[in-house]
């Protein structure tokens, strides 16, 4: 009897441990679907909006995030002076400025 009770706690000690084994791979595995897509593709995004934003250069058409329309006038380091109507220009932060997206759309049609 007390043979078959040391046997019980000897199998109970090796499916615990087994039991911490598959908790973190289940961890590693939660982990590696998040970043392929979640981080990944949203990294992937980033580097592409910043490499367009720095392809800008004046006269393209812009669309600010406040959804101002305008045409780039002028390229400073960190910003744009975009004109938005006739002698009416503004400064905008690059972060802050996207293509246009019908000037784009015709763009890819060609």
């Amino acid at each position: 009897m007390l043979n078959f009770i040391l046997l019980q706690a000897e199998m109970a000690a090796e499916g615990q441990g087994q039991n911490q084994w598959s908790f973190w791979i289940m961890m590693i595995l939660i982990f590696v679907v998040f970043y392929f897509f979640m981080i990944r593709p949203q990294t992937k995004r980033q580097k592409e909006l910043q490499k367009q934003r720095e392809s800008m250069k004046k006269g393209d058409k812009v669309v600010t995030a406040g959804g101002i329309y305008g045409e780039i006038k002028e390229v400073q380091e960190t910003t744009f002076i975009i004109t938005i109507a006739k002698d009416v220009t503004i400064k905008v932060s690059k972060e802050s400025v996207f293509a246009d997206a019908a000037e784009v759309a015709t763009d890819e049609k060609k």
